[in-house]
């Protein structure tokens, strides 16, 4: 019986070693060019996400200021959770270890960074990020939330 070769993409695609040099840079620049078009329809999905979880904040913003749900100071954590710096920030915390937060204008950020004594003194100028879907994804159980859980949650006075 025949024994058959795996398909396209599959290890059967890597040049043989006695089939010289050009079928081996030819295969080098096929990976590059699957690599790279694996990482920007990474990239396009994580624009997608980050666009359906900026509607979301958009829409949280108006339920709280409808329901009157006031913005809060929102502080930096130190990674050991030891040390708490100030920010010019107000908005709302989306966990309960005060880890994650939006501020009033609608930008996400993770409100934690390493210890340092400057930080107590100066403070804390957090940089916004783009926000996910599942906040904490990938972390140990029980530490990712969905964004709109914790949307809701806030609204309810939960956080």
């Amino acid at each position: 019986m025949p024994v058959q070769q795996p398909g396209p993409g599959g290890p059967g695609d890597r040049p043989a070693p006695g089939d010289g040099p050009d079928a081996a840079a030819l295969w080098r620049a096929q990976r590059r060019e699957a690599a790279g078009a694996h990482a920007e329809a990474l990239a396009a999905r994580q624009r997608a996400e980050s666009a359906r979880a900026r509607a979301m904040i958009e829409q949280f913003l108006v339920d709280a200021r409808a329901r009157g749900v006031d913005p809060v100071p929102l502080h930096v954590r130190s990674y050991d959770g030891g040390a708490r710096y100030r920010t010019p920030l107000t908005g709302w915390y989306l966990r309960r270890d005060e880890t994650v937060g939006i501020d009033s204008s609608g930008e996400f950020y993770v409100l934690t960074t390493p210890s340092s004594l400057v930080a107590r003194i100066r403070g804390v100028q957090p940089t916004p990020q783009d926000p996910p879907l599942v906040i904490g994804a990938g972390g140990k159980d029980g530490e990712s939330i969905d964004l709109p859980d914790a949307l809701a949650r806030v609204l309810a006075g939960e956080v």
